[in-house]
């Protein structure tokens, strides 16, 4: 092989390795990068499920008088007239 032969395939070895680790931004980097924005999507997509969720959750509350009695009794021990509410104590606190 000539020298200007041995010369090219040096010159496009180092181009490929360039291109691959070389610079700001590298073939490297850019496969990380897409990775990396792809958990990302995948994570906001997740969360907008959840947010979706909850604003369903707080248009029941807003809106629907049995979930608002359901969370009225079951947070705040409210009852309705001629109801008698029984609160359980463990015997843990029953000695204080």
């Amino acid at each position: 092989m000539t020298s200007v032969r041995w010369a090219a395939i040096v010159i496009v070895v180092i181009a490929v390795i360039f291109a691959w680790e070389g610079g700001e931004y590298s073939t490297g980097n850019w496969w990380t990068l897409r990775r990396d924005a792809a958990r990302e999507r995948a994570a906001v997509a997740s969360l907008k499920a959840a947010l979706d969720s909850l604003k369903g959750v707080a248009a029941a509350v807003e809106r629907d008088p049995a979930e608002q009695e359901r969370i009225a009794r079951e947070e705040f021990g409210m009852i309705r007239r001629g109801e008698y509410l029984y609160r359980l104590v463990g015997p843990d606190s029953a000695e204080r």
